[in-house]
């Protein structure tokens, strides 16, 4: 008895999740903008060159917004994208655009450090940090700074995955989208938004209340601390109608497996109690809890219910949906489990050359990372 309510209960919860998604893509999007339409910051680090990056950089420039600027962050003047942005930079002179180049090692974390510069240079108090790989759409800005309302603290988006190449790209899109945008949407759904560090939409005034954009760099990511930080100040992280597109391209499938375990090692330290539940997540613990409770043939008509209500959100939201966007959510969901178990082999990971650990206060009260 209890092997099958548990099975009924998750898979409850999984179509409960599947219908709040649902729910949005069928809401009105008229967008309040109680904060007005303030000028706006909108500041990109990059570090290298990857194959979308002349079209999602570019998108910066094609913003339909009335008053912003853009500030590109680049740790050396060597870096292969230095000379993509200064020939956008020329090719739009209407739109205020920076680049700023230098390293100043103020946290443990690489991409915080690219940023300082140019969070120091904002012209305004609201700046929207968005990774060089998301493709912004005109109304992209005019979405963020629409979506901050009475009791928001920082706006985000998880990313969704478009354009899969090869086996492991699909796998990239089955977890980013059908899997972690639509957790993530439910959990803001019921009042419980988390950051992620594609898209956050700070208030200066607010970070500095938190304990100012070095504070950023106390846990591993800068999303997980962002969240806290906002939860601090009695505030909430609100997530934008929709996510935002990232080309993902051609992906092995070890690329895919280490990019997941660096979050996940990232979610351990931050959200300790939260991520003791991530075993759960997917089908492979649900279906073997349905399989001990009624035997194989209730099994097969748990986990079509489970994917087929999966498909049809695939479908509806407009996400990849090729034959293989669909065979690789068995692998996926096998997957998961063995993520949350390696998570626990070591803390910390590799992030374009350097070693990121769990932070420690040094002397100065500042944190440190290993190089």
């Amino acid at each position: 008895m209890l092997l099958a309510l548990g099975a009924a209960t998750l898979l409850g919860l999984h179509l409960a999740s599947v219908a709040l998604y649902l729910h949005r893509l069928n809401r009105p999007r008229r967008l309040p903008f109680g904060i007005g339409r303030p000028t706006v910051t909108l500041l990109r680090p990059v570090c290298g060159l990857d194959p979308f990056d002349a079209e999602t950089l570019e998108s910066s420039f094609t913003q339909d917004y009335p008053d912003y600027e853009v500030i590109f962050c680049a740790q050396a003047a060597d870096d292969p994208a230095v000379p993509l942005l200064r020939r956008l930079m020329a090719r739009y002179p209407q739109v205020p655009a920076r680049l700023m180049i230098g390293f100043d090692a103020v946290t443990g974390n690489p991409k915080l450090n690219n940023l300082w510069k140019g969070w120091n240079a904002a012209g305004s108090d609201w700046i929207c940090t968005t990774d060089a790989n998301l493709l912004l759409p005109p109304d992209y800005l005019s979405t963020v700074v629409g979506s901050w309302g009475a009791g928001t603290g920082l706006v985000s988006s998880p990313p969704l995955g478009i354009r899969p190449e090869g086996w492991g790209g699909h796998l990239e899109c089955a977890v980013l989208n059908s899997n972690q945008a639509r957790l993530q949407y439910a959990s803001d759904s019921l009042g419980s938004g988390y950051a992620q560090g594609k898209t956050m939409f700070f208030n200066r005034a607010l970070v500095d209340r938190a304990g100012g954009f070095i504070a950023l760099g106390t846990y591993i990511a800068e999303d997980a601390t962002a969240t806290r930080m906002t939860r601090s100040l009695g505030l909430e992280v609100t997530l934008a109608p929709l996510p935002f597109a990232q080309p993902v391209g051609k992906r092995s499938l070890r690329q895919v497996w280490d990019r997941q375990l660096r979050w996940s090692r990232v979610r351990r330290d931050a959200f300790p109690g939260l991520f003791a539940l991530e075993f759960l997540n997917g089908a492979l613990a649900p279906v073997l809890l349905a399989l001990l409770a009624a035997g194989p043939l209730f099994a097969l008509a748990y986990l079509a219910i489970w994917y087929l209500a999966e498909a049809y959100l695939i479908r509806r939201a407009g996400w990849p949906g090729g034959w293989r966007d669909l065979a690789v959510l068995p692998l996926r969901d096998l997957m998961l489990p063995a993520l949350w178990l390696a998570t626990f082999a070591r803390r910390g990971f590799e992030w374009r050359g350097t070693t990121m650990t769990k932070p420690e206060p040094d002397r100065k009260g500042q944190m440190s990372v290993a190089e």
